[in-house]
C-alpha cells in the first residue's frame, strides 16, 4: 500500500503540518526534524502527489537540467542525484541535451511557465543563456560555470586545488620530467587545472616537460602518446585534464610496449566509470557528483520559494583516488 503524508508524520514522530512544511521547503523546520522527516521518506519510500503539490503552489513541478552531453557518467551522476533531491520534493526533471543556445529543445524549456527553475550543467554559451534566463525571471543554477560574474548562483570545484593534488602526487613519487595534456581554455576548469599543475611545479623548482592542448577525448591523449613515441621523447610521469585523455594515452603507449605505471605515471581527473574498470585501474581526481548534485537541488529549490534572495554560490573539492597507474619514478 502507497504510503501517505501521515505515515511519514507517524514514523517521523512529529506532526503533518512539519511534514508539509519540510515537502515545501520550508526554512522554519528545524534541521534535527528535517532530517527525520526525510529519514522517515526515505524508509517509507514515500513519493508526494507532483499534481496536487503543483497545484497548490500554483507552479508546474518541473525543473530543467540542460547539459551539453550524456556520454558521461560524472554527468550522468550530477544528474541522477538531482533527480532524487527534486523527486523527494514532488518535482520532475526534464533533461534537454544541447550543445548550444540556440538548441530547439534548450529554446523549449526556457519558454515561460514551462518549467519552475533550471539547472545547467557545464554551459558552453553562458552569457546568452543567463540573460534570457534573467530577462524571463526563470530561476536558475549554473554547475561549473565559465564566468566568475555568475558565481553566485553556481556550484563549481575548486579546479585550482586538484591540477596542484594531482601534480603534488607525482612529484611526491619523485617524477620531475612532468607532463600536462589539457583540455580547451573555454572551459574555466582547464585553465585552473593548468594553473594548479605549473605552480604546484614551480614550487618544486621544476618546468614542465610539455603542456599540450587538446579536446577532452581519449583520441587527443591516443595521438599524443603516439607522437612522443615518434620523436623518442617520453616523460615520466603525465597529468591528464580528464580520465579520457589518460586512458587515450595509456593506449598509446600500451599498444607500444611502454608499461604503465612502470614505465609512466599517468593521473586523470573526474573519477569517471570506465577509470576503475580498464587496467592499469587509472588514479584520478574524483570529482564530488553526489555532492554536487544535492548543492544544485538545493540552491534551485531555495530560489523558487524565494528562500534566498541574495544567493551565495558553493565551491567543493576533488578528492585524489590512488589506484594502479601512478608509482614511484623509476631509477632505470
Amino acid at each position: 500500500m502507497k504510503a501517505s503524508i501521515f505515515d511519514v508524520a507517524k514514523r517521523s514522530g512529529l506532526s503533518v503540518v512539519t511534514v508539509s512544511r519540510v515537502l515545501n521547503g520550508a526554512g522554519t523546520v528545524r534541521e534535527k526534524n528535517r532530517q527525520k522527516v526525510m529519514d522517515a521518506i526515505k524508509e517509507l519510500d514515500y513519493r508526494p502527489s507532483a499534481a496536487a503539490r503543483s497545484l497548490a503552489r500554483g507552479r508546474t513541478g518541473i525543473i530543467g537540467l540542460i547539459v551539453t552531453t550524456l556520454h558521461d557518467s560524472f554527468f550522468d551522476a550530477v544528474a541522477k542525484e538531482i533527480n532524487d533531491a527534486l523527486a523527494l520534493q514532488g518535482y520532475f526533471l526534464a533533461v534537454s541535451v544541447s550543445r548550444s543556445f540556440g538548441n530547439q529543445e534548450s529554446h523549449y524549456l526556457i519558454q515561460e511557465d514551462r518549467v519552475d527553475g533550471l539547472i545547467l550543467l557545464s554551459p558552453v554559451e553562458e552569457e546568452r543563456f543567463v540573460s534570457e534566463l534573467k530577462k524571463r525571471n526563470i530561476p536558475y543554477v549554473l554547475i561549473d560555470n565559465q564566468l566568475s560574474e555568475n558565481n553566485a548562483s553556481a556550484i563549481t570545484i575548486d579546479n585550482y586545488n586538484g591540477g596542484y593534488e594531482a601534480t603534488r602526487h607525482l612529484l611526491e613519487l619523485g617524477h620531475t620530467k612532468i607532463a600536462h595534456l589539457c583540455g580547451l581554455d573555454v572551459f574555466t576548469s582547464t585553465r585552473d587545472r593548468r594553473q594548479g599543475f605549473v605552480d604546484a611545479l614551480q614550487e618544486a623548482e621544476l618546468e614542465p616537460f610539455a603542456i599540450i592542448q587538446g579536446d577532452y577525448s581519449m583520441d587527443f591523449g591516443y595521438q599524443t602518446g603516439k607522437q612522443w613515441l615518434a620523436d623518442n621523447q617520453l616523460p615520466t610521469a603525465v597529468f591528464a585534464g580528464d580520465d579520457y585523455i589518460a586512458i587515450g594515452l595509456i593506449n598509446a603507449l600500451t599498444e607500444a610496449g611502454i608499461r604503465v605505471p612502470e614505465q609512466i605515471s599517468v593521473i586523470g581527473y573526474d573519477d569517471q566509470d570506465i577509470a576503475s574498470q580498464l587496467r592499469p585501474f587509472l588514479t584520478t581526481m574524483k570529482q564530488p557528483a553526489d555532492q554536487i548534485g544535492l548543492a544544485a537541488a538545493d540552491m534551485i529549490l531555495r530560489k523558487i520559494s524565494n528562500q534566498s534572495k541574495r544567493t551565495a554560490g558553493l565551491k567543493l573539492k576533488s578528492e585524489l583516488i590512488i589506484r594502479q597507474s601512478t608509482a614511484q619514478v623509476s631509477n632505470d
